[in-house]
């Protein structure tokens, strides 16, 4: 990571040190880092709008445009949707140097404006996910591992929908105790379900209050490759055995994938 950048996020650190108003949620050196701000800005009639903003800055930012994610439960869709891509316009005037806190303060002092505006659509649809940048990076295939799923017909509801509105593909696999998530999409997309399933309260802790999933983990992700099948759309599938759920995967021409990382699993 460049050193602007390093010390970009640790001022961003301490400028939204109060609770729960800064959270890295990945960070490597082949993605970039995403990052988490919660803060508030004036909407119409002076109201306090609480926004959730997710930046995700790739390895060659600042010299590209980080990708940007909005939701809050009092703006539509159109509404986020408007807000992003304002913030967008105004990120490509702040190319090559740090830019994330500058486009804060902007979004705390235009998003009355922006609002104010009939091109943010009248749609009552209330924004419960983020939006984001797309690049044309092919077609991805993501594994992931859940460790459990307590509030299962909610959780499999919020999965399904995440998938819809991203236009991911794959399949949920429930085996025994596996839970298996299995995505093929726009490697963007992918990425933005993983900001949704890190970020929201999908699941009820054991005394069934409302919580974040905090044990998944990304178990493999590639290109999609030429054997590899294109699955149609997004399934929830439960497989009375291991033997059943690995015939699965060796018809999707993902054999070598199940013996890798999911045959160990059941161990």
């Amino acid at each position: 990571m460049a050193e602007p950048v390093q010390e970009e996020l640790s001022a961003l650190a301490a400028i939204f040190c109060g609770r729960n108003e800064w959270e890295v949620l990945s960070s490597s050196e082949t993605d970039g880092t995403v990052f988490r701000i919660h803060t508030k800005a004036k909407g119409l009639m002076d109201a306090d709008i609480p926004l959730e903003l997710v930046f995700h800055l790739p390895v060659t930012y600042p010299l590209c445009l980080p990708g940007i994610s909005i939701s809050s439960e009092h703006l539509t869709r159109a509404q986020c949707v408007a807000v992003k891509e304002k913030a967008l316009e105004q990120a490509k005037n702040l190319l090559s140097e740090p830019m994330v806190h500058e486009l804060v303060l902007w979004i705390q002092q235009n998003l009355r404006h922006i609002l104010n505006q009939p091109e943010t659509g009248s749609s009552n649809e209330r924004c419960t996910f983020s939006t984001h940048t797309v690049v044309d990076d092919g077609l991805w295939l993501t594994l992931l591992h859940l460790d459990h799923m307590r509030a299962k017909t909610k959780y499999i509801k919020t999965v399904e929908k995440w998938a819809s509105d991203l236009r991911l593909t794959g399949r949920l696999m429930f085996v025994g105790k596996i839970i298996l998530i299995l995505l093929q999409g726009d490697r963007n997309n992918i990425k933005e379900y993983l900001i949704l399933q890190k970020t929201s309260k999908v699941d009820v802790d054991s005394s069934g209050k409302k919580c974040k999933e905090k044990m998944i983990s990304v178990l493999f992700e590639t290109k999609v490759q030429t054997e590899h099948k294109r699955f149609l759309a997004f399934e929830v599938k439960e497989y009375s055995s291991l033997d059943e759920l690995q015939k699965e995967f060796e018809s999707a021409g993902l054999k070598k994938i199940f013996s890798e990382f999911v045959f160990g699993l059941a161990k």
